[in-house]
Order: structure tokens, then sequence, then C-alpha cells
């Protein structure tokens, strides 16, 4: 008999944003094929973490649903609706992927998420009803077969790939790339040919600047020859890390003494992205990466400019190129693709209805190994 689940998800599925469409809708096959029945039940018209879905739990209950999973989503109506679940004899999972959250852990039988360092942050006594699922790689399939055989100039530059989920004002940690290398920025950016749009994007984040100072260095990020800033889509991503020969991510990491600051509770999705194209990687170290490079074989962690110039500067080797991104792969493939992730996320679901997991292999006795 299958298992009827219900998703509350954080964004539409006809226009889900990165998280939704990883966590939720690429696992939606891999829950059919495990005689799952995926349902969303609640999708916002936009984008919001604390919804309003009081009322829903009736339905839920009339409509058969054993499983309801919230997708990001928080706030007073989302724990109250959960502990009416657990009332009803329905059983609840949070998936988490960038916040600290411990009243929906508290209020709902499990919590997924994405990484061990994330898991750490909650409170000890909270940690046996958390596992890890990490985010698992969409487009396998494709990667590169070919490194280069130069180790650029100024006239012949090497290429580098940043893919980021904002519109970058400011090139981090490196300020400008070395005059030998070729930078695009992949991320929140108008498409080329929306020139207005481009323009009103430049003069929003000109006017956010602070002082003079920062006004200069936007203008000089802007006009720095070597930096070509593309708009993200689904096909053009992938592309861009395909013609690139080094892919990098430099995170500015200062932080307000106490502060939980975004880019420690980030996945390592944007690593292994790159790691899965093949792409020798540089990255600034943060808690989500320093567990999957091993430095200088399947990838370097810089924690300086200086670091981040000499890293660069070895990965001008043809040779190094191709061993680092190759290894790079074999890493991302073997821990982070989606058949793995979606084991774990069934293994996670069965033990929350006592059925075994047909589809997995044996691998040992925890979930999160």
């Amino acid at each position: 008999m299958r298992v009827k689940i219900g998703f509350v998800l954080l964004s539409s599925a006809q226009n889900p944003i990165p998280s939704t469409r990883i966590a939720v809708l690429n696992m939606f096959p891999f829950l059919r094929a495990a005689e799952f029945d995926p349902h969303i039940v609640f999708e916002p018209i936009q984008n919001t973490e604390t919804p309003e879905v009081s009322g829903l739990a009736a339905r839920l209950q009339a409509d058969g649903f054993q499983i309801v999973y919230f997708q990001k989503v928080h706030g007073d109506s989302v724990v109250a609706l959960a502990h009416e679940l657990h009332a009803k004899g329905i059983k609840t999972v949070f998936g988490i992927c960038d916040v600290v959250e411990p009243d929906m852990v508290d209020a709902t039988d499990v919590t997924v998420t994405v990484t061990d360092y994330l898991k750490s942050l909650y409170p000890t006594p909270l940690h046996a009803k958390i596992v890890v699922v990490h985010d698992g790689i969409e487009r396998p399939a494709l990667h590169k077969t070919d490194w280069g055989s130069h180790s650029g100039s100024h006239a012949h530059p090497l290429r580098a790939v940043l893919v980021t989920s904002v519109g970058l004002d400011r090139l981090p940690v490196l300020i400008s790339p070395p005059s030998w290398l070729q930078l695009t920025i992949v991320g929140r950016y108008p498409a080329a040919d929306h020139l207005l749009q481009r323009l009103r994007q430049a003069h929003w984040q000109l006017a956010d600047q602070a002082g003079w100072h920062e006004k200069i260095r936007y203008l000089r990020f802007l006009t720095t020859p070597g930096i070509k800033r593309v708009a993200w889509d689904a096909t053009g991503v992938y592309a861009a890390m395909q013609q690139a020969d080094i892919g990098i991510i430099p995170i500015e990491t200062d932080t307000a003494q106490g502060a939980l600051a975004s880019w420690q509770v980030k996945s390592e999705n944007r690593l292994t992205l790159k790691m899965a194209m093949g792409l020798p990687v540089i990255a600034t170290p943060i808690p989500a990466y320093e567990p999957v490079i091993r430095q200088g074989e399947n990838g370097f962690l810089a924690h300086n400019k200086p670091e981040w110039l000499s890293y660069l500067s070895a990965l001008r080797d043809p040779s190094l190129r191709r061993s680092v991104g190759q290894q790079a792969r074999q890493t991302a493939l073997a821990a982070y693709s989606m058949e793995r992730q979606a084991e774990k996320l069934i293994a996670v679901l069965r033990g929350l209805i006592g059925r075994p997991n047909p589809l997995a292999p044996p691998r040992g006795n925890t979930i999160d190994e």
C-alpha cells in the first residue's frame, strides 16, 4: 500500500527556488519508486517562510495523508499545524537548509537538514530528532572532458566561473582577478539584452553603497575588464561551468561577534555543483565546505588573498587542473548524488511509519553515515 505524503512548500512548484527544487521536487520520482504518493498540499503565491496554514489539518486527515513534510517553513501557524497533525496521528518532517528553528524541530517527528554543522547548532537534546540529507547533484551527466593545455596570459586568459544566488556587487576577497584570468559571475543579474534593467540594477546597487569609497569600489567592479556578469538560468549555468577552467567560491566571512552569518549555515551545494562538473575549485573555508575538500587533491580551501593567488597560480598547470577536477567529480558523485540523498530521505520516511526501505543497499546502521 502506497504511503501518502503531503508537502508544504516554501515556494511555488511552478516557479521554485533552488531549495524547493532540490529538496522536494527532485525527490518525487524516487519517492514514487519507493511506494510513496507525494502531493503538494500547500504552495505560496509568493515565497514565504512563515505562511498562514491554519485549517489545513482537517483536510489532510480527511484526504488520508500519513506524513506531512514542511519545507523550510516555520512560524506560529506552522508550529500549530504540526501539533494538530501530531494529535491526529499524522507524522511530520521539517526540512531545513540554512536557518535554526528549534521550535519546529521540537514540534515535528523528525528534522532533515543539509549539513552536520547546521545540526550541531541546535540544542543537544534535539540532536536525536535531526538527520542529515545533503543537496543532491542535479545533472551529473554534464561534465568537463577538456581542461585546456595552456597556462593563461593577458592575451589568452584562463576562464574562471563563480555561481551565486545573488547579484554580487563586488568580487569577495580577490577584489579583481589576475590579469591572466577572465571571470564569469553567474548570478541574479538581468539578461545581457535587457540593458535598461541592467542599468537600473547598477543604479540601485550604486545607491546602496555606503560612502564614496564603497561607491568607487563598486564602479571599479562594474568596469573591470576581467569580470563578466551573466544572468543565471537552468541551462546557461551549466554551459558557463563547462566552458570554465577553474571554479571559485570566495566568501567574505567577517561577522559581528556572536552573530550567526548566512555563510556559516550554507549547504555545500555550490561547491559540489562545480565539483561534479569536474572543475578544480578554490573556495573560502566555511563549515559546509571543509568536510568535502581534501586540500590539493580534490580542491583547495583558501583562507586569505595570498592563498587565493597562490592556488590560482598553481592551477595554471593544465595537468593539475585535470587531476584535481577529476578527483573533484569522483568525490561529488560518490557522496552527493541525488540517488544517494533519496536513499537517505526514504530511509527517514520509512522509519517514521515502521517500514524498511527496499531500494537502499546495506550501508551500515546509520541514516547519515
